[in-house]
């Protein structure tokens, strides 16, 4: 009798996992899981025109990009341990108090994008530090290639801004920059995976002289071309060459960082680095689960609302990576030894040459 009970109940309850759950009705027809994440799509409707341009991978997708890291890289479990403050990581902190923030060296320019994303966020009702990570991602969104990235939404609208000296900058040696995301909880290879975050990235702020220079020849796709190109021979600076945290760049146009070709060659990292250039999806799947990882630094998970389904499907790619023009075997400084180098195509033609983006 009372295994005849058991087998009911447990019956009972697959069958009501088997339901499925009401979908939350938002505005212009579409649904969510929950209903708390309604908001999100007036929001979503409003910052691809308004701020992405009508859904562009341009320059406001970068620097909302950047922001996402800026933000929430301010944590340091060692400060607490020293019984110093030492931030509340993806708060919104830099957006809430960017009087203090912005003013940090390794935050210069970053004003920019928090003055144009700001009053999104007021005037949507939306918490400073979930704004920050839900134009992230709606921005990612827009590059082809890129995975559609989790959001989760709940933070509070309420920070302390971040202490001093936890954003790495281009310039710090590599044990510096990996003893920093050890701080954080990430691991070396964890580096690697939030960097391929600069296939659709440039600079501006290195070389104020240069502004919307790209990190690889591709910086409209979420490809790995950029692990393939950062490690190409260096040949020419984009501009004049004197900027602390710039490297020789293999390509007219083109800009490297210096943490980024020291990152590409360092023993600990170089392996994750040339992974990414035969593999697309190990990539993507390693950037998405890097970037979840970051944009919860300092919140508790359990408490936010999985938002994710707002969050639009980047478009795909079939391109492969490639050898750029007047490039070849030669030109690669393979730093990855425990396997051989992807074998690439080489592009035809005179040698390639990127034209700076200028910022929109």
């Amino acid at each position: 009798m009372q295994f005849t009970f058991s087998a009911a109940f447990f019956a009972l309850v697959l069958a009501a996992a088997a339901v499925p759950t009401k979908r939350a009705a938002c505005s212009n027809g579409r649904t969510a899981a929950h209903a708390s994440c309604c908001v999100w799509f007036d929001v979503l409707d409003d910052i691809q025109e308004n701020l992405f341009d009508g859904g562009e991978c341009g320059e406001e997708v970068h620097e909302s990009l950047r922001l996402t890291f800026h933000d929430a890289i301010g944590f340091s479990p060692a400060l607490f341990f020293e019984g110093k403050f030492g931030g509340l990581g993806a708060d919104g902190s830099i957006m809430a108090h960017s009087d203090v923030e912005t003013l940090f060296p390794a935050n210069n320019g970053i004003d920019d994008i928090v003055d144009a994303q700001r009053p999104f966020a007021i005037a949507h009702k939306v918490s400073f530090g979930d704004f920050i990570q839900f134009a992230g991602a709606v921005g990612v969104s827009n590059c082809a290639g890129a995975p559609r990235l989790e959001f989760l939404a709940g933070r509070l609208n309420f920070s302390i801004a971040s202490p001093p000296g936890l954003v790495p900058d281009p310039f710090d040696p590599v044990d510096k920059i990996v003893a920093r995301f050890a701080d954080a909880g990430f691991a070396p290879n964890e580096i690697v995976d939030l960097l391929a975050s600069h296939t659709i990235a440039a600079q501006d702020h290195v070389d104020p002289t240069i502004p919307g220079t790209p990190f690889d020849s591709t910086p409209s796709i979420f490809d790995a071309q950029f692990f393939v190109e950062t490690l190409l021979v260096g040949q020419t600076f984009p501009g004049n060459g004197s900027n602390q945290g710039e490297v020789v760049s293999p390509l007219a146009g083109e800009f490297r960082l210096q943490s980024d070709f020291a990152i590409a060659r360092d023993p600990r990292m170089a392996c994750e680095w040339q992974s990414f250039i035969a593999n697309h999806g190990t990539m993507t799947t390693k950037f998405r689960a890097a970037m979840s990882k970051m944009a919860t630094l300092g919140q508790i998970r359990e408490l936010l609302t999985d938002c994710s389904d707002v969050i639009p499907v980047p478009p795909t790619i079939t391109t492969k990576p490639f050898l750029p023009a007047g490039k070849t075997l030669i030109d690669v400084e393979v730093a990855c030894h425990a396997s051989p180098f992807p074998t690439l195509t080489a592009q035809s033609g005179p040698a390639t040459s990127i034209p700076p983006v200028p910022p929109s």
